[in-house]
């Protein structure tokens, strides 16, 4: 790859890296290198947390190694560029799954430690770093660390959720979940309304390991909130099971000229969304494939959103004003005309994240993807923003390309201790925006 095909998810902001290194192998120093270096895991970050605009990107795609696997245990060891989607092909077969999954599988083991991901089943099982045992951190003056919840524990929780600041993460010990087979029972149900999701969402939390929800952001009034609910727990065996690696699908082949997600296409797709099932409720077998990966299935889906690419917003906002907080964002981005396709409701639990700048907490996740609209696009997000911190709220990094240094600063209190773990030789292009910092 050329030094020009290191995008994020989002497709914005441009950045490009002076240089690119990918090691074949766990190096045993880092490079030298007169600019700020970043590790880039697959670039699944939607918006500049794994970019590093002038600098030295390590590319970790060729730390791709398994290290050991104990079927009997689920204790898995690997190297940092290993994806999630070939841990599943290895340890599926097995009876064994990620304890945490976000929502693509195509994320780098790095990237999963680094942005301390979340998944479904957070009101049980907590965030990525919850499940690993160790990490391997190289820094830029030599030192190796090998750091776990209870030996080097800061640097543990400096590095989990550190967005790859506090140097190379090389390899990681990562503990699964039993499982009997690849297919999972899910119930869909329809809800009318932010109330009606509150109350499923409540009532289903102590018997569905998964929960989540797409919600209508088009609809307003009485169908404000309005969407389907979907939970799921994983199946008994079924006897044959079928090879649960990752199938070829379509691909989306080119950047269309103006984004497919538009003002005419909008409304009409979450209406016909909304209404895509007669029935209110009903309970299926499926895949975990398309259950926990519904856009995987189509490689390259974000070029639909055409060359200036999307941005993600992705807030979460505490229990007590979450009601009154979630119908604001909706009705602001409703009123605004904008809002997104693919918008997701979720209830963090209570269960507390491991490291210092974790996203999750518990209240409630919405998470929206905005086609770049420009000036029209960032004065919606910081309206949003105006709710977000009222309510004591924060924002994902890992989604962001555009919050503003006061409001990160707000978000994640930690900020101050945390940059005493920041390595003097790493930065990107978002821990420069949200601090006015060099490296």
């Amino acid at each position: 790859m050329s030094a020009s095909n290191y995008p994020s998810w989002g497709r914005y902001p441009a950045s490009q890296p002076a240089a690119v290194q990918r090691p074949a192998a766990r190096p045993a120093a880092l490079p030298a290198s007169s600019t700020p270096m970043l590790a880039y895991g697959n670039g699944r970050s939607y918006g500049d947390s794994c970019l590093n605009n002038d600098g030295l990107l390590i590319d970790i795609g060729g730390l791709d190694r398994f290290i050991s696997f104990d079927p009997a245990t689920g204790i898995l060891e690997c190297e940092s560029g290993v994806l999630l989607t070939d841990i599943l092909e290895l340890v599926v077969p097995q009876g064994w799954f990620l304890p945490v999954t976000p929502g693509t599988q195509f994320v780098s083991v790095g990237g999963a430690i680094a942005n301390d991901v979340h998944g479904k089943n957070h009101h049980g099982a907590g965030t990525f770093g919850r499940h690993v045992r160790s990490l391997d951190l190289l820094r830029s003056d030599g030192t190796a660390l090998t750091c776990t919840p209870n030996d080097n524990a800061e640097w543990f929780a400096a590095t989990v959720g550190g967005l790859g600041l506090t140097g190379l993460v090389t390899k990681a010990t990562i503990a699964l979940k039993r499982i009997e087979g690849p297919f999972m029972d899910v119930d869909t149900l329809r809800f009318r309304n932010l109330d009606e999701f509150f109350a499923i969402s409540a009532a289903s939390d102590s018997d569905y390991e998964y929960t989540v929800a797409w919600v209508d952001c088009t609809a307003r009034g009485g169908k404000l909130g309005r969407g389907w609910f979907m939970r799921a727990n994983h199946k008994p065996a079924l006897g044959q099971q079928p090879d649960p690696r990752k199938r070829g699908g379509p691909t989306f082949p080119f950047v269309t000229p103006i984004s497919m997600i538009n003002g005419a296409t909008l409304r009409p797709l979450n209406t016909l969304y909304f209404h895509r099932k007669r029935q209110p409720c009903s309970r299926d077998t499926q895949h975990f494939q398309p259950y926990f990966y519904p856009l995987d299935g189509i490689k390259h889906w974000n070029r639909a959103y055409g060359p200036k690419g999307f941005l993600q917003y992705q807030c979460v906002v505490p229990h007590a004003d979450a009601r009154a907080s979630i119908a604001e964002l909706l009705e602001r981005i409703a009123a605004a005309g904008a809002g997104s396709f693919l918008s997701v409701l979720k209830v963090f639990g209570d269960v507390e994240s491991p490291g210092l700048m974790s996203f999750p907490r518990p209240g409630v996740t919405l998470a929206l993807d905005f086609p770049n609209r420009g000036r029209q696009t960032f004065t919606l997000l910081d309206r949003l923003d105006d709710v977000v911190r009222a309510a004591g709220g924060a924002v994902y990094p890992a989604k962001d390309a555009r919050m503003g240094a006061a409001a990160f600063k707000q978000y994640f209190p930690a900020t101050e201790r945390f940059k005493a773990f920041v390595d003097p030789a790493f930065s990107s292009d978002f821990w420069r925006r949200v601090t006015g910092e060099d490296s």
